[in-house]
């Protein structure tokens, strides 16, 4: 007799099969093991029509690597050989298990057990396997624990779930899940449409649409995310700042050149969400953001982002995301605001309401 698939662990084994994929490819370039920047030293990085580094074209910023360095590594930035194949033999075990399972198991996603929650439905389209060779401990590499410096006493925090909500109040600063369901603004931001859990700025590997068009003329260089289909147009030269009362959502950027690199500077965000988009604490009204992005070789580039944040954090804190070339386009998001979701959403809970009210009579 075939046993049924236990919620939650079709997901678990799909996020198997994908770290198995990392580990595979990190085992297979062991020697590249301080990662793609280190071995490209002596590239020259073509030049556009106006003579800045060419880093046109889309890129894929998903990655398994933690934003966080696990404490058992220290201040170790790199993984050593050993410990690579140590874990990708932990992996290759857990994948034969989890396939021996699966082979027992019938998946039936339409008939969760009794008083049971299905969990999320998106599971299937969740991007976990990075792209490349890099094979750091942490994303974070300052401070040089790779983890988030200590934030100072009384910053907002609010933490993002998928599961129930977490109560707090008005303004969410959530990116996802929600603080209750008494309106649309008790959702997330990325729920509500108005800001994608990854998009930034700064870019941070997440769930899905890992994904940023570059697009450069002379005077201006457009970063297109795949997430919310978000157009941030940073402007190269000598741009004043904006007055310190106007203030954004992605905040207001400008640019240069400095070598092989573009540097984008980003102030005057609106305060409205956390600078980092899964350290949970903070505002971002006093975040100034610098990012920088190098191409290393034709098929990557070193995304690099330093957040100041005076009123948050002790210390600064730098972060590497590798971006890897893939050949395809962006198509438009579409996010579900206007559409079905978030209107089900407040109708459910009214619905369980009526329920409530009706079985206390």
């Amino acid at each position: 007799m075939q046993e049924k698939l236990p919620l939650g662990l079709s997901s678990l084994y799909s996020e198997t099969r994908m770290n198995f994929r990392m580990l595979s490819l990190a085992a297979g370039c062991m020697v590249c093991s301080l990662g793609l920047a280190q071995s490209n030293t002596d590239y020259e990085a073509p030049l556009t029509e106006y003579g800045f580094p060419d880093l046109q074209g889309v890129w894929n910023f998903a990655t398994s690597i933690p934003m966080q360095r696990p404490s058992r590594y220290g201040n170790q930035e790199f993984l050593t050989s050993e410990q690579i194949e140590e874990a990708r033999a932990r992996q290759l075990a857990a994948t034969a298990a989890a396939d021996a399972s699966a082979a027992k198991l019938v998946v039936d996603p339409e008939a969760p057990e009794a008083g049971s929650d299905p969990g999320g439905y998106n599971d299937f389209w969740f991007e976990a396997a990075g792209i490349g060779e890099t094979v750091r401990t942490s994303l974070i590499v300052y401070p040089k624990n790779g983890r988030y410096p200590a934030s100072k006493q009384g910053v907002p925090r609010q933490f993002d779930t998928l599961g129930e909500d977490t109560p707090s109040t008005r303004p969410v600063r959530t990116l996802v899940g929600g603080i209750a369901k008494d309106g649309p603004e008790d959702r997330g931001l990325s729920e509500r449409c108005i800001v994608g859990f990854n998009s930034g700025p700064p870019f941070t590997p997440s769930l899905y649409n890992n994904n940023v068009q570059i697009i450069q003329g002379r005077d201006v260089v457009v970063l297109l995310t795949e997430m919310i289909h978000d157009a941030r147009i940073v402007p190269i030269g000598n741009k004043p700042d904006l007055p310190n009362d106007i203030r954004l959502w992605s905040g207001d950027s400008k640019g240069w050149y400095e070598g092989d690199t573009l540097v984008v500077e980003t102030k005057n965000f609106n305060g409205l969400r956390q600078p980092l988009n899964y350290g949970f604490v903070g505002t971002n009204y006093e975040v100034v953001l610098t990012e920088r992005f190098t191409r290393t070789s034709y098929d990557a580039v070193d995304y690099e982002f330093t957040i100041n944040d005076s009123a948050t954090y002790a210390d600064r804190l730098t972060a590497i995301v590798p971006l890897t070339k893939v050949a395809g386009q962006i198509y438009e998001y579409a996010c579900h605001e206007g559409n079905y979701g978030m209107v089900n959403l407040l109708r459910g809970q009214r619905f369980e309401e009526r329920q409530e009210t009706e079985g206390s009579n």
